[in-house]
């Protein structure tokens, strides 16, 4: 059993209940106001978080409260379910602006490390084990708390944007492909292409199903904005060959100065790939953008061991405005 943390400044420490969860968003929303302004954790991930399969709130989460009951810290260490190439242990939460500086970080951090390597050694799984955290590039006290951690950079992931004044090429159309609109009906047909595109990717492993309707079922999904590559040859009838899943976040519109759909998923099957479908999918969420009047579209994308753009996002107009570090402890 872990030893709560400890520090002057924080009056208790103990395991986060549901009824923490608008403390949490409260303190989350503090935090994402000083280290990235243009986007917000919603309260509903942070429901989703605690309705993940295997999450033990008891056991898997830290609250931190001064001695006005404000909470000032909150982590948890959430550990995916579903492992085909990885297993994973994924540290998340922070320290709200006003009490940093003081330590409170390091001591929330020392015990998720010592929660996540726990949970790494409860695997039965003969797989590589990680912890893995995220530090945006405008929050570089949290790149310091990692790596004073153990853990060590092994990735960029580039913000980039694309401002819908500027034409939008069409690409020719992929031949014996459609592109069309996303309905609730494809969930599970696009779930599948989902796991099957992102495996090969750094770091990523199949998404639970929970996750999954985190993802489409959130107030943010813009199903209008989301759209899926249709081929033949599969079975004998159509299959999902890519995808494209968008959501909009009104809320933030005005901290980041204009308004703005954003490219949550966009994949395409190994097979299919090299027949210009990545370019149509996103070419098409552009224009939609374009016609429903937003002013930008952004997008995160895995820029590698050295922060390059990939090749589809910058010949469709998109330039890097800022990044996100990953950093691994493998166990």
């Amino acid at each position: 059993m872990l030893s709560v943390p400890r520090h002057p400044d924080v009056t208790v420490w103990r395991a986060a209940t549901e009824s923490d969860i608008g403390a949490i968003w409260e303190l989350r929303q503090a935090m994402g106001e000083a280290d990235h302004p243009n986007y917000r954790t919603a309260r509903e991930s942070i429901e989703a978080d605690f309705a993940l399969p295997g999450f033990e709130p008891e056991r898997d989460s830290m609250i931190g409260f001064d001695s006005t009951g404000r909470a000032v810290a909150a982590g948890m260490v959430i550990f995916p379910s579903r492992h085909q190439t990885l297993v994973r242990s994924l540290p998340i939460g922070g320290v709200h602006p006003d009490f940093r500086g003081r330590g409170i970080g390091r001591a929330l951090f020392n015990w998720q490390v010592g929660r996540a390597r726990q949970q790494l050694a409860s695997s039965s799984r003969d797989l590589p084990g990680w912890i893995l955290a995220f530090a945006d590039e405008r929050a570089p006290q949290d790149a310091r708390l990692f790596e004073r951690g153990g853990l060590r950079l092994a990735r960029h992931f580039l913000s980039m944007e694309r401002t819908l004044s500027d034409p939008i090429e069409s690409p020719p159309a992929p031949r014996r492909v459609r592109i069309v609109p996303y309905v609730t009906s494809m969930s599970d047909a696009v779930h599948r292409a989902r796991d099957e595109v992102f495996i090969d990717h750094w770091g990523s492993q199949p998404m639970t199903d929970q996750r999954w309707r985190a993802l489409v079922g959130s107030r943010r999904f813009a199903g209008e904005l989301s759209f899926v590559a249709l081929a033949q040859g599969c079975g004998g009838g159509e299959c999902v060959v890519g995808f494209v899943l968008s959501s909009t976040d009104p809320s933030i519109w005005p901290t980041q100065g204009f308004s703005s759909s954003r490219v949550d998923q966009i994949g395409v099957r190994a097979a299919w790939r090299g027949r210009g479908i990545a370019h149509s999918l996103l070419a098409t969420q552009l224009r939609m953008s374009q016609a429903r009047g937003f002013d930008r579209v952004t997008l995160t994308t895995d820029g590698g061991s050295e922060a390059r753009p990939l090749t589809l996002h910058s010949s469709a107009g998109f330039r890097t405005t800022g990044s996100k570090k990953a950093f691994v402890l493998a166990l």
